[in-house]
This record gives structure tokens, sequence and C-alpha cells, in this order.
């Protein structure tokens, strides 16, 4: 059983800071009388502490005064080493005894949260048992099967908030693209859409956010084959095609949309889209909680 509770009042498993959105979706946060960040500390646990996002996330919740809860998981088995992040050593743990652990946890800290930056194969797997659980979280682990992963939370009536991205800015940009698809259906038909991502090497699936984008284009008119989308993923290439500051080779989401006519008459660059997660998203992760 764990043993380093923090010394501050338990809310219940339904309170204000819980209540996101409708019971069961994957809608954006909505906070019931919170009085800000930073009003209220309660306990939170990262699973995916050994990659880089997972530990910016776990470091920002330490800044913002949560209570970091000392384990976290590993895809690998034979998993023996702690993580020191702020004042706390995070242990880490292999998958089989991701349950066991959790259980525990829930058990100590009826209160937690957890936040899952892990692997696209993990996805699924993780909210399963989050949901079997009763534990509330929130998914920023892109890929995996997501019709699957939204069946999950909302046959077990689990809390949870589930997005592609984090950054409130982008998050905003990809609402308003989707308003614009709705309002403009069909305006850009005829057109030619090509479409560049670039993030660091270790991100190994699609970006769900341009995946978003896309869409919104095709109800704009634009139709687009995934297969098309140039990703890149080398750090020289980064550097010399793209632009990426050498500082953020290792954690960023650039995204290039690029509209043609038909014709070639007309060309528009629609966007150049520059995340550096150190610098939004591991911030933005530890607002949604609240």
């Amino acid at each position: 059983m764990l043993s380093l509770r923090p010394p501050h009042t338990t809310f219940p498993r339904t309170s204000q800071w819980l209540r996101w959105g409708r019971q069961g979706g994957a809608a954006a946060p909505h906070c019931l009388g919170a009085t800000g960040p930073g009003s209220v500390s309660f306990p939170i646990l990262v699973n995916g502490c050994t990659g880089n996002m997972g530990l910016s996330v776990a470091e920002a919740a330490v800044l913002r005064g949560l209570h970091l809860v000392p384990v976290s998981f590993s895809s690998r088995e034979k998993v023996k080493r702690t993580i020191q992040v702020g004042q706390t050593d995070i242990r880490i743990y292999g998958p089989s005894a991701r349950e066991d652990v959790l259980s525990s946890v829930a058990d100590e800290f009826p209160d937690v949260i957890v936040l899952d930056y892990t692997a696209p194969d993990s996805v699924n797997s993780n909210a399963e048992l989050y949901c079997k659980l009763g534990l509330p979280f929130v998914m920023g682990t892109t890929g995996g099967n997501r019709q699957l992963l939204y069946k999950s939370v909302q046959d077990s009536k689990n809390y949870a908030l589930i997005s592609p991205q984090m950054g409130k800015q982008v998050v905003a940009f990809v609402a308003l693209m989707r308003i614009f698809g709705e309002q403009f259906p069909g305006a850009y038909s005829g057109y030619h859409l090509e479409v560049l991502e670039s993030h660091q090497a270790s991100k190994k699936d699609t970006s769900g956010t341009a995946k978003d984008v896309i869409a919104c284009f095709e109800k704009l008119g634009v139709p687009y084959d995934m297969n098309k989308m140039v990703k890149i993923r080398d750090p020289e290439q980064q550097l010399e095609m793209v632009g990426v500051p050498e500082e953020h080779i290792e954690g960023h989401a650039f995204h290039l949309y690029h509209l043609t006519s038909s014709d070639d008459r007309y060309n528009q660059r629609i966007l150049r889209e520059y995340t550096t997660w150190r610098m939004s998203c591991e911030k933005d992760t530890c607002d949604k909680i609240y």
C-alpha cells in the first residue's frame, strides 16, 4: 500500500473538480466553482514519466503545487528504477503490475486524477483499466482506436478528457476550423491540399491535430489522402527543411497546410502552426484538470 498521502482535504469522487463537460464524454473541461489554477491541491498520477512529455507534465504539476503520486508505468516488463521530479521519487513499474498498483493508488488516493502520456499502443488498454477502477483521467496520448476509447468511457460512465492536443491556442484554432467548415461547406471545392507535419523523433504516430484540421478541410470541399502527408521525424531535416529551432528538436509540433486551386492560379498557405510542448502543452494539461 502506498503511504505518501498528501495532507490535504479529501474531495469526494463526484466533487466539483471532477465535473468535466458531460459525464462519460470527451468534451472540453467545464469547471464548476473553481477560483483558478493553483487554488487547490489534489493528487495526480502521471502515467508516462519515462517519456519527455510525461516528465514535463509531471514537472509542471509540481510547480503548480499539485501532489504527485509517486508511481508511473513503463511498457517494459522488468523495470527497476525511479525518476526524481521535484522532491518526489517516482517508482516505475512494468505493465503486469499496472492493475495491482493502480488499485492501491485508488484506495490510498480516492481523489486521484490520472494524466496519460504513454504510447499509441497503450491507449485502449490503459483507458479500459482506468474505467474499470473508476479513475478519472486526461488522455493526452494520441493514436489507438479512438472510437473504442470513447465507447469505453461512455459505457463505464467514467470521467475523462480526451484530446490529441492540449495546447489551448491550438485547440481554439481547431475549433475555429470546425466552425469554418460547418458554416461554409464546399467553399474550397476544387482546391488541392498539401500537409507537412514535423514532430520529435520519438513520436511514432501521425499528428492527431493534423488529422482534425484535415477533417475540417474535407468539410470545406477539399478531399485528402492521408497517405500523402509528409511526416518528418529526422532531426537534420527538421533543422534544414522545416526550420525547427535546435533547442526544440526533442519536443515540438510544426504543421504546414497549403492549398492550391485546380488551375494553379491561387495558392494559400493557410497555416504554419508551431508548437513546442516545453512551452505550452504541459502547462495547459495542468489547467485542464481544474
